[in-house]
């Protein structure tokens, strides 16, 4: 055998050896490789001002008569999208009131007017605020006014929420449109009656010639759940940069997409922008229905859906049927998908290729969970580090800060320790920040990270590496407590609470308890139906899976569960209502280890919990 014949033997050997031992190497270059491309596009469209708009319209050119969106029993193409956009956009104009580069709020939710009114404001070279067609009153004044709107676009079913603030907004001096013929208060206009009276004839570029990729496109508001929501800002770059991660999941021009996820939320819109740079078919729905979702898949020949937070969860609560694998989705895509809902979802509905992304509407980092490892949310690789700096950091759950050395710089966590997801902020991953609210903006700037001067952006996220370079979500920061001097994610134990036989659902939080250091643990549930809550059985699964201080210490048995419009809990009242029976009418249980059981929180034993007399 000759040297070169040797050479070759050996070579391949240290091949399989190395792929071997690092079973994920090919697929993290071919991730990385991927990513730096989609980096490498965004810098060449910033050169070019190159928008999403931009991709849309060669599309109109191209497939005119391609299905664009379809809602309910409607269908629009490519060239009517493209045309109603224009009748949207010369409203604007014509009306005077909207000039270059101002924002207009927008009011309303999923219906096929949503995308238009963003285009033809695009097209006019300005920017739309979303807000959220379920907050009221302040909430509502206060959305407008981060979003330094002086133009209002509400749904006509929403006419009596915008006439409760109107006086306020009338004081502003902002316009109004309603998306109606008529208008009941003679100080709104209507939208629609001068939209279909409007040309459909294309616009000039010039009209957009101001607008570069570093402007805004958008404002999208954090969901509020510990305060008022904020408005994040989206420029056309961020744009970009999510649409191209969806599209980094498989997704092809012959797909047809199924987003029933609100507009108004980043999901929802970056999901539609993802649509517009594949030149694909996107199923509109207006709100999530668990029991209509297979049924619309089928019917309009769905290959991707699009999921958030218990979107699936919800899915594999329904009563099973025989056709539950008769489908046509083959692709997944979106976060917040729990472990044990993931294998449910599969074994039910088939072998239904999931993608879990990492990414906050704000911030300037992704993560995509390419391996299909179950739980993951991405991979943590010293050449994805390097391209795209990023660091988990030792947090101190108790000061709400992270933990610094005696030089002052972040101590970075050990694999399998929770700790805090930062990522660099530099010109190719920028963070813009809040509208009109720089206070909030800079408290999610952390410098002095890594070395002197940097800076990075807080995602407030607590996340593990484990020993095989995953990455897992674990809590949020303020979800977060500290029981008995150990720190307790309540994600982690919401994921052990619903796998007890009777529990459907399940909201874990912190409580305080006179004389105690830290917060007892609490658990909102909701009963499966038809089911009592079994109390031993409870007790047995949370001492066989979870540590004496992650235990819940109570337990409160609701018959419905407040969430956001992402089906994110709602904690802020549950930890504020505590554990007191005066105050709730719900049942309450409490965790007596001597019995070893949960028992019926009674008056006498909340005033010797209270009291000291019962230690817990």
């Amino acid at each position: 055998m000759s040297f070169w014949v040797v050479g070759l033997v050996l070579a391949a050997g240290l091949c399989i050896a190395f792929l071997f031992r690092h079973p994920y190497f090919l697929q993290d270059v071919q991730h990385l490789l991927a990513k730096l491309n989609v980096k490498r596009r965004v810098l060449q469209y910033l050169k070019t001002n190159y928008t999403i708009l931009d991709r849309f319209l060669e599309s109109v050119e191209t497939r005119p008569n391609k299905p664009f969106l379809r809602f309910k029993d409607e269908t629009f193409t490519y060239q009517d999208a493209d045309k109603l956009s224009n009748k949207a956009a010369r409203v604007f104009l014509q009306s005077g009131l909207v000039k270059e580069g101002e924002t207009v709020a927008l009011f309303l939710g999923n219906e096929p007017m949503y995308p238009w009114l963003w285009l033809g404001l695009v097209k006019i070279g300005c920017s739309a605020a979303f807000l959220n067609s379920n907050i009221r009153s302040k909430s509502l004044l206060h959305c407008f006014d981060c979003s330094g709107a002086k133009t209002l676009v509400a749904a006509a079913e929403l006419q009596d929420a915008v006439e409760e603030v109107l006086p306020s907004l009338l004081e502003q001096q902002v316009t109004v449109f309603i998306l109606s013929d008529t208008c009941s208060n003679a100080a709104a206009q209507s939208f629609t009656d001068k939209m279909s009276q409007a040309s459909s004839e294309p616009l000039s570029k010039e009209l957009r010639s101001h607008l570069t990729l570093r402007s805004p496109a958008a404002y999208i508001y954090t969901s509020g759940t510990t305060g008022f929501p904020k408005a994040a800002v989206v420029s056309h770059a961020k744009l970009w940069n999510a649409c191209l991660l969806v599209c980094l999941t498989g997704v092809t021009s012959k797909d047809v997409i199924y987003n029933t996820l609100p507009f108004y939320h980043s999901a929802g819109f970056f999901g539609f922008c993802s649509v517009i740079e594949r030149g694909i078919t996107v199923v509109l729905r207006s709100k999530f229905s668990a029991s209509q979702f297979w049924d619309d898949c089928r019917k309009y020949n769905i290959t991707v859906i699009q999921y958030i937070g218990e979107i699936m969860r919800y899915l594999t609560n329904q009563p099973k049927k025989l056709n539950d694998q008769s489908h046509t989705v083959r692709l997944a895509i979106g976060n917040g998908l729990r472990a044990d809902v993931c294998r449910d979802f599969i074994g039910r509905f088939g072998n239904i290729q999931i993608r879990e992304f990492y990414g906050a509407t704000e911030g300037n980092f992704s993560l995509l969970n390419y391996s299909g490892k179950i739980g993951a949310i991405g991979r943590d690789t010293f050449l994805y580090k390097m391209c795209f700096p990023h660091a988990v950091i030792k947090y101190d759950i108790d000061e709400g800060k992270p933990l610094r050395d005696s030089s002052g710089l972040c101590i970075q966590a050990a694999k399998g320790e929770p700790g805090l997801l930062v990522a660099q902020i530099s010109m190719t991953a920028p963070f813009s920040g809040y509208a009109r609210d720089l206070q909030q903006t800079e408290k999610k700037r952390l410098h002095d990270v890594c070395k002197k001067g940097d800076v990075y952006f807080d995602t407030g996220d607590l996340v593990l590496v484990d020993k095989d370079n995953f990455i897992y979500f674990q809590d949020r920061v303020g979800d977060t407590f500290r029981w008995k001097g150990e720190n307790v994610a309540t994600t982690e134990v919401t994921d052990i609470m619903t796998l007890a036989d009777c529990i459907k659902e399940a909201n874990v939080y912190g409580v305080e308890v006179p004389g105690q250091e830290g917060r007892a643990g609490m658990a909102a549930v909701i009963l499966r139906e038809g089911q009592r809550f079994d109390s031993t059985g409870v007790f047995k699964h949370v001492a066989k899976f979870l540590p004496s201080y992650a235990r819940p210490r109570f337990i409160r048995i609701q018959s419905s569960m407040d969430v956001t419009v992402t089906f994110k809990h709602l904690k802020m009242k549950l930890v504020e209502e505590g554990f007191n029976p005066n105050k709730l009418t719900d049942p309450l249980y409490f965790l007596d280890e001597k019995v070893q059981n949960y028992i019926p929180l009674t008056l006498d034993m909340f005033s010797s919990v209270t009291v000291g007399k019962i230690h817990i």
